[in-house]
């Protein structure tokens, strides 16, 4: 079939699949937009039910599936535009089919000679952008692929050092069982891959080394390890070279990766985001928001102890006190030996026991009399918690200050510039 020499018909060699590439990106673009915010709450949502290595899984599988879905978002919306502007491309060329007029552009006679040698036709751009806008496309999607491939080995791998851990009591450590499983596969396929490219072409056809090789690499080629799995990669880089296709995959994964963790920091810290080095920064004579139930954000806000309000205005202040594995479950094994001492039927009681003596509360610096938890729960986070009903009517009208424990931190060494105090200001009026 001949090139069609109208402007007014899409030339033959336009991509076939442009149509469908609009629709997905159109309908997807929406979704992949607001599935980051979606994973982010639902890790604010999970994290503080996980303590440990669990935790370190749950927060793995976050940062691969929000990398993702930032890759698949721009790739979307980039793809877009580059669609629209291949439809205005074609679109100016029906209205105008002579192309561009230089002689009618005001330019001096040295611009016009560089304008006239590098000029190119309209037909010639048309279908470059028709290209581009397809190659995006398909290193969006290619990128979220394998990004969702190395996620499912990743977490597998570290799946299986949290149970390696959890078998031992602690004995076998997860992150490094994970680098030990990442290792026993990828270096010997390293090693392989740079002796079949640099000693296997002087290997006579019938050595031993050579059979050796081809097993091995067979059996690497069978789990995955082939170039020609990847049809989209090997495209690029058979055609657009081997290195850049490479650097290209790196840089993109290293940006979403690195974007992804910098975004779950400033969400854990909104304050590293902005100009506040000077503004004071105290664990006492600070208000926090996560501290009342009616102005915290279940979804975002830490798992923290909370009363109703920052005035209490009733006879009795309502404290919860949410359990947080990642400290509660270690404070408790540390301090509390009769908890794993106990017969079953005790276990809730001193189980509770411990929680009250490691959660003990102050009020205006002097201990709260008669302190008695409740086994309760968030009834907005469906979470276990700790309730106490403390008695308020004799406090004076003014600002009072209410104390909570807590277990002392051993994920962390401890800061010298700003010490840990021990406990939880939370600080209410009359």
């Amino acid at each position: 079939m001949n090139e069609p020499t109208t402007p007014h018909a899409l030339s033959n060699r336009t991509t076939p699949t442009w149509e469908v590439e609009l629709l997905i990106s159109g309908v997807a673009v929406f979704a992949m937009l607001q599935l980051p915010g979606q994973l982010d709450d639902a890790l604010f949502a999970l994290e503080p039910r996980f303590g440990g290595d669990w935790r370190e899984l749950l927060k793995l599988v976050y940062i691969y599936a929000k990398s993702a879905a930032l890759i698949l978002a721009v790739t979307f919306v980039l793809h877009l535009l580059l669609r629209a502007r291949w439809i205005a491309l074609v679109g100016m060329h029906s209205v105008h089919p002579d192309g561009i007029r230089l002689d009618a552009l005001d330019m001096g006679p040295i611009q016009r000679e560089i304008e006239e040698a590098s000029d190119t036709s309209i037909p010639e751009r048309i279908e470059r952008a028709d290209n581009l806008a397809t190659t995006v496309f398909a290193i969006g999607v290619m990128l979220a692929t394998m990004l969702a491939g190395i996620a499912v080995v990743a977490t597998t791998a570290y799946g299986m050092g949290v149970l390696a851990a959890a078998m031992s009591h602690g004995r076998i450590d997860a992150l490094k069982t994970m680098i030990m499983v990442f290792c026993l596969v990828m270096v010997p396929y390293s090693v392989l891959i740079l002796l079949d490219r640099y000693l296997a072409p002087r290997w006579p056809a019938d050595a031993r080394s050579r059979k050796v090789a081809r097993t091995l690499l067979r059996g690497y080629t069978r789990i995955g390890f082939s170039r020609s799995n990847n049809t989209i990669m090997a495209l690029l880089a058979s055609h657009g070279g081997d290195r850049k296709a490479i650097l290209l995959t790196t840089a993109v994964m290293f940006v979403a990766l690195v974007g992804s963790v910098m975004s779950l920091a400033m969400l854990s810290k909104p304050d590293l985001l902005g100009n506040y080095a000077l503004f004071p920064q105290a664990e006492t004579r600070s208000v926090d928001a996560a501290h009342y139930d009616d102005q915290r954000d279940p979804a975002r806000d830490p798992a923290t102890p909370y009363i109703q309000s920052a005035v209490v205005a009733g006879p009795y202040l309502k404290l919860v006190v949410p359990y947080r594995p990642r400290f509660d479950e270690p404070a408790m094994r540390r301090s509390c030996a009769s908890v794993q001492t106990a017969s079953e039927a005790q276990q809730a009681t001193e189980r509770l026991a411990c929680l009250q003596r490691l959660r003990d509360a102050s009020l205006d610096g002097k201990p709260v009399a008669g302190l008695h938890y409740e086994i309760a729960s968030d009834p907005r986070t469906d979470r276990p918690a700790l309730l106490a009903m403390i008695d308020v009517r004799g406090l004076a009208r003014g600002r009072h200050e209410l104390h909570i424990a807590r277990p002392p931190r051993t994920d962390r060494e401890p800061d010298k510039d700003a010490p840990d105090p021990g406990y939880a200001a939370i600080p209410f009026w009359r």
